[in-house]
């Protein structure tokens, strides 16, 4: 993210005894920094933009690890997040963070320095149980990376770890910090694709598809594992054509050989998005399917359509590759079977399978 963008800084009472906090402000000199009480609205940001251009700097007073909110009702991978910020400078029009937290700003938890030994314990007190572990579940991973130089301190703490893997996720081409360090060893970069209708109509401030995939490629050749996501899926006019233009960039510019996964997922949302969606977004194609309200809460797309995604992607992606990976986030067992023609059964099933992905890719 340029540090341009950045027009403003919070930084919340307490968080100056932490050294990130100055490393930060001294990138970003110029800007204009506010200390501000924890607790306090703070400001009232445009609506438009949900203040992704103020960072918002504070130590964060829960637990750094937790697992993904999955829900039991559908099968969960058992991922671990790794909780070092919140919100996210693009804008993509589907994205979740919208209305998921009612707190604005890009939010850096400044104190992750801190408590990583906490984080850590629990990683090595368990060396027989496999730990996924990402930061790009609240946030991008790499979007602010040059302001906040985070894969400087967390790399040489994953890579070395026997038993954990970590999982940088973004829709950018920040990669520069991770080339400029030594460690590739359990760390997967991976980045989120859609279609290339989705992508410039609805993935606002994000790196086009041959800018992401070119990073990729270039993360590939220095050494590192890749993984890529396909998830929100969203059927539109000329969809299949469209996601197999992405197939044939993928082609373009990657060697199957070195990704650990490929996850399908397709739109869903609370419905408490909607209204922020189509206030943020008026243009958007994103809400025009047919819905219902799933088992979770969360409005989907009908069950055939589910399928007709997956199926379609599935068929393909094998065509390409046959041992990618491949595997559904947040579905049931029948959508599994009929649009995957196999199954994990349940969450332990495709934890496992992704645990064995790991223990292939990483001795």
């Amino acid at each position: 993210m340029p540090i341009s963008n950045i027009k403003k800084v919070f930084v919340e009472e307490g968080a100056n005894r932490y050294a990130p906090t100055a490393e930060i402000l001294n990138s970003l000199s110029g800007v204009s920094v506010q200390n501000v009480k924890g607790g306090k609205p703070w400001a009232a940001p445009d609506e438009s933009n949900l203040g992704k251009d103020i960072l918002h700097l504070l130590s964060f007073k829960g637990q750094f690890l937790k697992p993904c909110p999955g829900t039991r009702e559908y099968i969960c991978c058992g991922y671990q997040i790794l909780n070092v910020a919140t919100n996210c400078p693009l804008d993509c029009s589907y994205c979740i963070l919208q209305s998921y937290f009612n707190k604005p700003n890009l939010r850096v938890f400044v104190n992750i320095e801190e408590e990583i030994e906490n984080v850590l314990d629990v990683i090595d007190s368990n060396p027989n149980r496999v730990f996924r572990v990402g930061t790009g579940e609240f946030t991008d991973s790499l979007a602010i990376d040059p302001i906040t130089h985070l894969s400087d301190f967390l790399l040489p703490l994953f890579s070395k770890r026997k038993n954990a893997i970590l999982e940088l996720k973004t829709k950018t081409t920040m990669i520069n910090r991770l080339l400029d360090l030594k460690e590739r060893d359990r760390i997967i970069v991976s980045w989120s694709l859609n279609s290339p209708y989705i992508t410039a109509r609805e993935e606002h401030k994000a790196a086009s598809l041959e800018k992401r995939l070119e990073a990729a490629r270039i993360c590939q050749s220095e050494g590192f594992t890749l993984g890529f996501h396909f998830d929100p899926l969203i059927p539109h006019p000329n969809w299949k054509d469209e996601y197999l233009k992405t197939l044939d960039l993928l082609d373009k510019y990657i060697d199957p050989k070195g990704i650990i996964w490929i996850s399908l997922g397709s739109f869903r949302y609370m419905p408490a998005l909607k209204p922020v969606i189509m206030k943020r977004h008026p243009k958007t194609c994103v809400l025009d399917g047919e819905f219902i309200m799933g088992l979770d809460g969360k409005m989907r797309y009908f069950k055939p359509i589910r399928i007709g995604l997956y199926a379609f992607m599935r068929e393909n992606l094998e065509k390409w590759h046959r041992n990618s990976g491949l595997y559904l986030c947040m579905e049931s067992n029948d959508v599994w079977q009929q649009s995957m023609s196999w199954s994990p059964g349940n969450s332990m099933g495709l934890r496992q399978f992704l645990d064995d992905r790991v223990l292939e890719f990483f001795q």
